[in-house]
């Protein structure tokens, strides 16, 4: 009996893809940037089929290639071009198992799409606050392989902050059951951290149970004009000492990025009659009334406005207005998309430092690609900028694309000085993976490449992704 025909018996054959038009979707990024193929595309419907599926594979020594929503940014889920891997697709892995309002958790499987959660806490009375602009189509496996941020990171952290306990399949088909709701477990390693992140290169997480919040409700928005990037900084700690955890988002944009959303967003409109310099969007959340949630924002605003930190600042009366607001933030990068190529960067630094290393990113750019327009914007509170540059206006497309291998490793550069990361939020999986010998020491890398060996010993669980593949020769820990 062949893998695939062993497969089918196991999901059954309607789930077993091995046509080309039919693999298509899960075998090219939503990009058009990474494309590969697949000896099949597989669908299992539960966990227990995941485990008989992984054990095939074990037996067989087939490549898997796990894939939640495939809204990867960096290639993570998507297989070679060896025609080779089994592509695990857990898509149609979406119960909500259970929701706990006493315990404020909710259970859900790996392929539950992230919006889904988000409604089954709503009509819970609860909020589970992962907030990104996938949320329509990513799952919360991928989430979890990716530790997904978004927009309410500053208040409520990352997935591995959301997360409490994990049920996840190993290479060899055997079920690690972690899918406990306990926020204290002070009894060993904590193997759930080592899931979350690892983008599907140690096993196939295919449960969670996830933190859920009381639902806010108030909110205050508003859009703030700052001089620079110091001033924002300096308007964030005045937010932080004013307004404490009611704090949720804190949006940076340059000029550079509100010029190209109004030039290529047909709904947006900009707040203020004069374009600023750079602009804050900052949002509040409570459980207090709305009206003293605004009075708390405005008149902290006031007093950034005298303290010279900001220029102007105008706050949503209505959620239509707050929309329009988040409107401006969200068109950045469907802006950059019609604006033409950009070297895009997903990095943080120390929060402290940011207004510095941007000084020295823009003089790096202009070496490397002089007349090239850095577009900055980000989570600012949490430390993660989008450092995404443009073509130069008097460049060909074929000149910039020559030069952004020499910008992208300036800016990697600079990064790994100030002690930030090269991938904030989107992940590394095959499009940074040749630039992590670069921003981790020698020892990071053993001790990563040592558990990924004790977990996945042949190394086929996801290849070409986060690990260099010569990170499988090195020598165990003496």
């Amino acid at each position: 009996m062949s893998l695939v025909e062993e497969l089918a018996g196991i999901v059954g054959t309607g789930h077993v893809l091995t046509a080309a038009d039919e693999q298509q979707p899960y075998v090219t990024d939503w990009l058009g940037k990474y494309r590969g193929s697949a000896l099949a595309v597989v669908r299992p419907g539960s966990t227990q089929e995941v485990c008989a599926v992984l054990a095939a594979c074990d037996r067989a020594g087939a490549v898997v290639v796990p894939q939640g929503g495939h809204t990867s940014l960096s290639g993570g889920g998507t297989p070679d071009g060896s025609g080779k891997a089994v592509v695990l697709s857990l898509t149609r892995m979406n119960r909500i198992r259970e929701i706990d309002p006493v315990g404020n958790t909710i259970t859900v499987d790996a392929g539950c799409v992230l919006a889904r959660v988000q409604e089954a806490a709503r009509q819970a009375g609860r909020l589970f606050p992962l907030s990104l602009g996938a949320e329509g189509s990513c799952t919360i496996g991928g989430n979890l392989a990716a530790n997904a941020g978004g927009v309410a990171v500053l208040r409520y952290g990352t997935m591995r902050e959301l997360t409490l306990g994990l049920e996840v399949v190993l290479p060899d088909g055997r079920l690690w059951d972690g899918l406990k709701a306990l926020r204290k477990d002070n009894s060993g390693y904590a193997l759930r951290d080592l899931f979350i992140g690892s983008e599907g290169t140690l096993g196939v997480i295919t449960g969670a149970v996830l933190k859920l919040f009381p639902e806010p409700r108030a909110k205050a928005t508003a859009f703030v004009a700052v001089p620079t990037l110091e001033a924002a900084l300096g308007l964030l700690s005045m937010v932080r000492e004013r307004c404490g955890d009611r704090l949720t988002a804190f949006e940076f944009m340059t000029d550079v990025c509100l010029d190209l959303v109004m030039r290529h967003i047909a709904d947006a409109r900009g707040p203020f009659s004069t374009m600023p310099a750079a602009a804050v969007l900052v949002e509040l959340s409570d459980t207090d009334g709305e009206a003293a949630l605004g009075e708390r924002l405005e008149g902290t605003l006031v007093d950034a406005v005298g303290a010279g930190l900001a220029q102007d600042a105008v706050v949503a009366q209505d959620g239509t207005q707050a929309r329009a607001f988040w409107r401006l933030r969200e068109g950045i990068s469907e802006a950059l998309v019609r604006a033409g190529k950009a070297a895009k960067h997903d990095i943080s630094v120390p929060v402290a430092q940011m207004a510095a290393f941007v000084r020295e990113a823009e003089a790096a750019v202009e070496e490397s690609a002089p007349g090239a327009r850095p577009v900055v914007f980000g989570h600012l509170g949490d430390g993660n900028l989008h450092y995404n540059v443009l073509r130069p206006e008097a460049a060909s497309e074929e000149a910039f694309a020559a030069a952004v291998p020499t910008l992208t490793r300036r800016v990697h550069e600079l990064v790994v000085r100030y002690r930030g990361s090269i991938s904030a939020e989107h992940g590394i999986g095959q499009l940074r993976v040749g630039e992590m010998p670069g921003c981790k020491t020698p020892l990071e890398l053993e001790l990563m490449g040592a558990l990924k060996t004790l977990f996945d010993p042949q190394w086929r669980f996801n290849p070409g992704k986060l690990l260099p593949p010569g990170l499988a020769v090195r020598p165990p820990l003496q």
